[in-house]
Order: structure tokens, then C-alpha cells, then sequence
């Protein structure tokens, strides 16, 4: 804390008075004891984010009662390269070559030779005649095909399959016509930044770095500089999830700097919300989702016809930040009426976005004191938790059963703990999205 700073207690207290505000009107306000606020107020006891955020709303503070908890940024170093897991790995080379190598798994990770000679599976300089008017369409319907299947499916499943696609496609590169090179490189892009994205969702964040640093390279490559600067929009979304909520701010505004398109404008737009929601920085959040409102209903598709960026299974997902941003700064009823409307417009297979969406809703609900639908809806979020296996969603469902934990009286949550821990177990510690 720099000198002279007030600590977090004190300065709680000092503001509590100015509002005229007794230890227990606060207190019920953001649902704690009064003695409990008492032993923040003397420094007896640290609030979490949540709770500091909810008192900075309650005292409107601007969120300078949250910067006196806000740690310093945190960088992260590169990680290595993900190589697989299990009895296999397949490397991605620099020149675009991929090899395939079987064998033990403790004697790989130990650095002895496999039990099975690595082979190549592509090799750089394949001929010119290459027909890759033909693969391309494939490798489009596939890539279609993979982000529908990580809607049902876990990342074990997925990770393998998109992985591959991206190694695929590097080696076609070397023999695809000079014309149709950035093609194959633009969608090589997509599906390594789309592997990336389902290594967070396996809760493991240094693997999500990796792939992101290899999408920023392939679209650089193949002439996507939209893409390229929507690598820090992914490096924002892992800050968002560690409570990193100044690099998520300044990553984002980076990501806007960079941009070109509506579209990443707009979701660089949101993601600086979310930001200034967990610095409690009400107006900033509010400013910043007007902007990402008025850039938002642009075409599916980018100017080239691929996909456009960002999650496409969420009907709103104007709406859907836009609640998340007002259940952390503490306006639960508001954040209920917007998550409500749009829930059965999310298509039925699209059992991920079902999950994402429904875990805010049922933390909006507890935070409003609707018990027992609360409860339902979390139950069926571990359900769909389950399914998929999605590290980001289990952040929320932790947060929804701290939440729930304190009405464990009552008889829905009762019920509802036993299958919300279900969900938890056996799961890493993860970050989050909004695909």
C-alpha cells in the first residue's frame, strides 16, 4: 500500500459515516453480519472482491473503495508449447512441418526415447500441385463443425481435433499457390485461436497463451491484422478471470487501439466494462457499454465471409454483458430482468452457452434473494457443467455456491449443494469466456 494510504477498513468506515449509515443498515444491504462488517471495518478481516465491489456500489464510491484491495497487474511469461498429453504428442514446427510421436508418457516426460520412433505427418514443400481450392472448403466446415461440437462437448474431446486442423493447415500452406496462401494461413489462425480458447476451458491457462502467441503469428502471416489484434482480447479475457482487473482494462483498450472492424470494437468495447465492473468504476463501465451498444448488430460474418470473432451462441450478448456487469457492481434485479428475457432464444444444442448464461443468471438470482429459483437453475447448470466440462463456467458455479452456502437452511439449497459440488468435483481452478 503506498504511503499515506488509507487502509480499506478505515477508509470503509469513514465513508459508512458520511452517508449516515449505521454498521447494521450497511450490513444488511450487502448481505453480512453487522459483526462481520465491524471486524472489516477494524481490519480484522479482509473482504473479497464481490464483497468489496457490493460495498463500493452500496457507499458509491467510484470504485476507489475497491483500488485500496486492487493487486498489482500481474504478467505472465510464455509457456511452452502444448504438446499433448498421454501416450502422444504431435509438434508443430516453426517451418510449418508436424510430427507425430507415440510411447510412454513418464518416459517422455522423463526425456527418454519413445517406445516409438517419431514420424513426420507433414512435411514443408509439398508440391505446387496441391489441391487446395478443393481442402479449403473441408477445413471451413470443419472448423463450423469443431466450435458446434465444443457446444456439447468437453475440450478433451475438441482440443485434439482443432489442433490437428491447425498443424494441417500449416503444412498445406507450403503447397498451396501464392495466391491462396493467406487463405490457408487466415484459417489456420481461426482454428489455433479456437484450440486456445478450449485449452481455458480445460482450466489450463498457460496452454491458452500458447496457442493464442501461435493465432497472432499465423494471422500476421496470412495478412489478418483483425485477428491479430483479437489475441489481446483473449489475453484480457485471462486477466479477467484472475482478477486482473487493470490489465483487463488496458489490454481491452489495446485491443480497440488495433482494431479496424465494428465488431472487435464492440467486444473490446464490453470486455473493458467487465474490467471497470470488478475496479467498482461504475460510470467507466457504463460509458464503455454504451459504446460496445452502439457498435453492436453488425453481419455474423466478417468482410471475407469467415465467422465473425468472439462467441456467435449467446442470442445477446449486448445483454448478456451488460447483466454481468450490473450483478458485479451490484444490481442483481436489474441483472435478473435482462438474463431472463434471452434465455430460451440459446439453441438447444448450444448446451456451453446454456451453462455460461444460466450460471449468471442463477448467481443474479441469489444475489436478489430468490432463493429457491436460484437453486433451480444452478441444479441445472451442473448438469450442463458436466456435460462439458467447462473450467470458466465452474468459476461461477464456485461463486454461486459461496453465495448459496450462506441459506444453507433453507430447503432448495439443501438440495441444490449436493449437486452443484458434483459438478466441482475432480475440477482444476479455471478462469472464463463468453462463447
Amino acid at each position: 500500500m503506498p504511503p499515506g494510504q488509507p487502509a480499506f477498513g478505515e477508509e470503509l468506515r469513514r465513508r459508512r459515516y458520511e452517508s449516515d449509515q449505521s454498521l447494521a443498515q450497511l450490513a444488511k444491504k450487502v448481505h453480512i453480519s453487522r459483526s462481520y462488517l465491524s471486524k472489516i471495518e477494524g481490519g480484522k478481516a479482509k473482504p473479497g472482491g464481490k464483497l468489496a465491489r457490493l460495498l463500493d456500489s452500496r457507499l458509491n464510491a467510484g470504485g476507489q473503495l475497491v483500488a485500496l484491495l486492487a493487486p498489482p497487474p500481474q504478467r505472465s511469461t510464455p509457456a511452452p508449447e502444448p504438446t499433448g498429453s498421454g501416450a502422444w504428442s504431435l509438434r508443430l514446427h516453426a517451418d510449418g512441418a508436424s510430427d507425430f510421436t507415440s510411447g510412454d508418457p513418464a518416459t517422455l516426460a522423463a526425456g527418454g526415447p519413445p517406445s516409438v520412433v517419431a514420424h513426420c505427418v507433414i512435411a514443408p514443400g509439398l508440391p505446387e500441385e496441391t489441391p487446395v481450392e478443393e481442402a479449403l472448403p473441408v477445413f471451413q466446415t470443419l472448423f463450423h463443425e469443431y466450435r458446434r461440437l465444443g457446444q456439447c462437448c468437453g475440450p478433451a474431446v475438441v482440443i485434439p481435433l482443432s489442433g490437428a486442423a491447425t498443424a494441417a493447415l500449416r503444412g498445406l500452406v507450403h503447397g498451396a499457390p501464392p495466391a491462396q496462401r493467406g487463405v490457408v494461413l487466415r484459417l489456420a489462425a481461426r482454428f489455433a485461436e479456437y484450440t486456445g480458447w478450449m485449452w481455458q476451458e480445460a482450466g489450463d491457462d498457460r496452454a491458452a497463451r500458447c496457442w493464442t502467441d501461435q493465432t497472432v503469428q499465423l494471422a500476421e502471416a496470412g495478412g489478418d491484422r483483425e485477428l491479430a489484434a483479437y489475441a489481446l482480447l483473449r489475453q484480457a479475457e485471462l486477466a479477467l478471470y484472475q482478477g486482473d482487473s487493470l490489465a483487463t482494462v488496458e489490454l481491452a483498450r489495446a485491443a480497440t487501439a488495433r482494431a479496424h472492424g465494428r465488431r472487435l470494437r464492440e467486444l473490446a468495447a464490453q470486455r473493458e466494462a467487465q474490467g471497470h465492473a470488478l475496479l467498482g468504476d461504475e460510470n467507466a463501465c457504463r460509458r464503455a457499454l454504451d459504446r460496445g451498444a452502439e457498435l453492436a448488430g453488425g453481419s455474423g460474418l466478417q468482410g471475407d465471409g469467415s465467422p465473425a470473432l468472439g462467441g456467435t451462441h449467446l442470442p445477446d450478448l449486448t445483454a448478456f454483458v451488460r447483466a454481468w456487469c450490473l450483478h458485479e457492481l451490484g444490481d442483481p434485479e436489474a441483472a435478473v430482468a435482462l438474463l431472463d428475457t434471452g434465455r430460451e432464444s440459446i439453441a438447444p444444442y448450444a448446451v456451453r452457452a446454456r451453462a455460461r448464461h444460466d450460471a449468471r443468471l442463477a448467481l443474479a438470482l441469489a444475489g436478489a434473494g430468490r432463493v429457491e429459483r436460484a437453486c433451480e437453475v444452478a441444479e441445472s447448470v451442473a448438469r450442463d457443467v458436466m456435460a462439458t466440462d467447462s473450467a470458466t463456467v465452474r468459476s461461477d458455479v464456485r461463486q454461486l455456491r459461496s453465495a448459496l452456502t450462506t441459506r444453507s437452511k433453507h430447503p432448495a439449497v439443501r438440495d441444490a449443494l449436493p449437486v452443484i459440488a458434483a459438478s466441482l468435483r475432480g475440477a482444476p481452478g479455471a478462469g472464463t469466456g463468453h462463447r
